[in-house]
């Protein structure tokens, strides 16, 4: 490809490779699990990690780029094994251009109980909005993990937990997607260490309304 739509695809590659190599720094994956995409709505193409691939070896003319059918358009590697899930959300949530899989300890341990995450803290209700769901188990078939997303997730909520999986986050950007996979981390790290201690209240709906304004609206430089 060539042209502005070029550019725009080796920025978005460039992109992705960054942020997939950030989720062993983050300490989001381990090995070969979890993945990260980019899409480009203009081109209506995909840009994803290949499947099995270190992430430590990763650059950017690795990443596989197919269209939303998943035919691949560049790319002489694999992808990975979770494109179908990927593509069903770009399909389906208006406006996302990034999505990460992890399996990240302590959101992958409260993923176990089949609940969804209490809107407890005052980060929670920042990021969030509310509780962070947790969508019943679905195998990997087809669009069976997309559908679930689809079905449990709320419209805050950035992210959600598979139960006896793991965790799917989006955003605007890859970036932006990356950032919601590590504070569902990071909040559920907190939430597990308080349950040892003894039973946790959310917030009132009032407060939360309070801080994700705040968050959303005024945080940050605009």
């Amino acid at each position: 490809m060539s042209g502005e739509r070029g550019a725009a695809l080796k920025k978005l590659r460039e992109d992705v490779c960054r942020i997939n190599r950030m989720l062993p720094a983050a300490g989001l994956v381990t090995m070969h699990s979890g993945n990260a995409s980019g899409f480009d709505p203009d081109s209506g193409l995909v840009i994803i990690k290949p499947s099995g691939v270190d992430y430590d070896t990763l650059k950017p003319e690795m990443l596989v780029c197919v269209d939303l059918a998943g035919t691949i358009v560049e790319g002489k590697l694999s992808p990975s094994v979770d494109l179908p899930h990927h593509l069903f959300l770009y399909r389906h949530l208006p406006g996302i251009r990034g999505v990460v899989h992890t399996h990240s300890n302590y959101a992958t341990a409260l993923a176990l109980t089949g609940k969804a995450i209490p809107c407890c803290l005052t980060a929670i209700a920042d990021e969030f909005g509310g509780e962070i769901p947790c969508a019943p188990y679905a195998d990997n078939e087809g669009e069976n993990i997309g559908q679930a997303i689809l079905a449990h997730r709320t419209k805050r909520s950035p992210a959600i937990l598979l139960a006896h999986h793991g965790v799917f986050a989006w955003g605007p950007t890859p970036q932006v997607a990356l950032k919601a996979a590590v504070m569902v981390e990071d909040v559920a790290k907190t939430v597990h260490l308080a349950m040892q201690l003894g039973p946790i209240d959310s917030l009132p709906m009032g407060e939360i309304e309070k801080w994700y304004g705040r968050y959303q609206n005024r945080y940050g430089q605009r």
